[in-house]
C-alpha cells in the first residue's frame, strides 16, 4: 500500500474531521507532523494515532490536540502492539 505525503496526512486527518462535522482546527502542525512520522504516512496507523491522540487531549482537557497529547497517544499506542 502507498504511503501518504505529509501534507496528504494532514489533509487526509482534515478530511476525517470536515466528516465528521468539525471544521475548525484541531490537531495542531506539531501533532499532525509527529502523527505523520510515527504512522510512516499510513492510513491505519495515522487514524489509530489520532483517535488516540483524541482521547489524551480529551482527558487532559485540552481544546487543541499538541504534540504532547500525541506523543501520550502514541506510547498508548505502541504499548498496545
Amino acid at each position: 500500500m502507498p504511503t501518504m505525503t505529509k501534507e496528504e496526512t494532514a489533509s487526509y486527518i482534515k478530511r476525517h474531521l470536515t466528516i465528521a462535522g468539525r471544521e475548525d482546527t484541531l490537531f495542531s502542525d506539531d501533532a499532525v507532523e509527529l502523527i505523520h512520522l510515527t504512522s510512516r504516512g499510513l492510513p491505519r496507523s495515522v487514524n489509530n494515532i489520532a483517535w488516540q491522540s483524541l482521547i489524551a487531549a480529551f482527558t487532559e482537557e485540552k481544546g487543541i490536540l499538541d504534540e504532547s497529547s500525541t506523543r501520550t497517544a502514541i506510547t498508548e499506542t505502541h504499548a498496545t502492539e
